[in-house]
């Protein structure tokens, strides 16, 4: 006769100390679980309505700056340190850490027109009003030590914008034409300029480092080659581009910011029509940046709002608004709890949100969370600007209708911004 006699490890089901955290069995026999769906979804709704409540992206406001920022720089080698210029040509360099100015310094007479730190950390260049360029060491000077920066060019007109190569010492800038330059010497290397009245912005490619990109007054689109003695080509738009910026892991795809309250990702290989379109903004974009990871971009506004934008996606969640002579820090990810994370705490974090990408697409979800209060001048702007834009549309379907087939072509979104693509 065969007895089955019950056999337990004391150390599967018993604490070593009572300090340790009681080990739960569970059986995952979906038979045992018939309300699995129902309990999941309770879980997920219940993950959603608190993301919002605990939705706080402010972290900290640096004040300092006695006119407008004008432009900021991050720095290559330290995710803490940050520069800003401001329109009295007045240059800071941050620590965000500590959320404490570390250096001050009058960089140009004017405005402090653009300013990038090079690629190795240990210098930054700015240009100005003044019609100069200024290398600066990123180093405090010590005691008794002057504030002298190490080189000043002059150069013949003003400078809107300067971008670092990645890899070696060379800077672009431009103005009235796009100039690049190497740090040796004091006049350009090599000069483009494809009949346009000036530039507003120039961007090197962080990935194939010997391309770049600039946005000019004609409402054009530039790419170079650093080397072709030519500029490549460019796309035309409706309305004037204000600035753009390269995807850092994404080699050929750029995002734009425009005035026609829009910007546009464009693979730069095809630029017959961008292959997405963001629209959320109520006011021309200003200026646009995206983030390491690529998959995200943020944008800012003249209708002193703040929006992240999935690169692949059309439409944003709003950040913030602000018309103020500061500087302000937020978190990307508004509910996210900042510091370390126990080991619970991060699996309970992660669980949530596989729960919530689960049911993103039941209604009640998907409302609680895309809601977003709006300020009362936004809100009405963006109803304004939906009531135009549904007028347009009624009126090129009343055209279509009661014209000859065929001879109203239907234009998508993507293809009535661009005007022509030069080669």
């Amino acid at each position: 006769m065969k007895v089955k006699v019950l056999s337990r490890n004391p150390d599967d089901y018993v604490r070593e100390t009572k300090l340790d955290i009681q080990r739960v069995p569970r059986n995952y026999d979906p038979s045992l679980h018939p309300f699995e769906v129902p309990r999941e979804y309770t879980r997920a709704l219940n993950a959603t309505k608190l993301e919002r409540v605990f939705a706080k992206p402010f972290l900290a406001s640096l004040d300092g700056h006695r006119d407008g920022v004008n432009c900021m720089a991050k720095h290559p080698k330290s995710l803490s340190t940050m520069l800003s210029g401001s329109c009295d040509g007045e240059l800071k360099v941050w620590n965000l850490t500590k959320r404490e100015c570390v250096r001050t310094l009058q960089a140009h007479e004017g405005f402090v027109r653009g300013m990038v730190v090079r690629f190795c950390g240990t210098s930054f260049f700015t240009v100005g009003d003044d019609k100069t360029i200024k290398q600066w060491k990123m180093e405090t000077p010590g005691y008794g030590e002057e504030e002298e920066p190490l080189n000043t060019i002059l150069g013949k007109s003003v400078f809107t914008s300067i971008d670092h190569h990645q890899k070696e010492g060379v800077f672009v800038t431009c103005g009235q034409q796009v100039d690049i330059w190497d740090e040796q010497r004091s006049s350009p290397i090599r000069s483009f300029s494809w009949g346009v009245d000036s530039f507003s912005c120039v961007r090197f490619n962080p990935v194939e480092t010997e391309l770049l990109a600039s946005c000019a007054s004609d409402r054009s689109i530039v790419l170079y080659d650093m080397r072709e003695a030519t500029p490549l080509k460019k796309v035309i738009m409706n309305m004037r581009s204000n600035t753009l910026c390269w995807n850092p892991m994404e080699a050929y795809n750029f995002t734009c910011s425009n005035e026609d309250y829009n910007l546009y990702t464009y693979d730069m290989r095809y630029l017959d029509k961008p292959f997405t379109v963001h629209m959320d903004h109520v006011s021309a974009v200003l200026d646009v940046d995206y983030s390491p990871t690529g998959k995200e971009f943020v944008s800012a506004s003249f209708d002193k709002t703040i929006r992240i934008f999935p690169k692949d996606s059309g439409h944003s969640r709003l950040l913030s608004a602000s018309d103020e002579m500061n500087i302000r820090l937020w978190k990307a990810n508004a509910a996210e709890k900042l510091g370390l994370l126990a080991p619970r705490e991060k699996a309970a974090v992660n669980y949530s949100q596989k729960l919530k990408e689960k049911f993103q697409h039941h209604p009640q979800i998907r409302r609680i969370s895309r809601h977003r209060h709006l300020p009362k001048s936004i809100y009405s702007q963006s109803k304004e600007l939906r009531v135009m834009k549904e007028a347009r549309r009624r009126k090129e379907r009343n055209v279509r209708k009661h014209s000859k087939p065929g001879s109203m072509p239907v234009v998508t979104e993507k293809e009535k911004h661009v005007v022509t693509v030069v080669k």
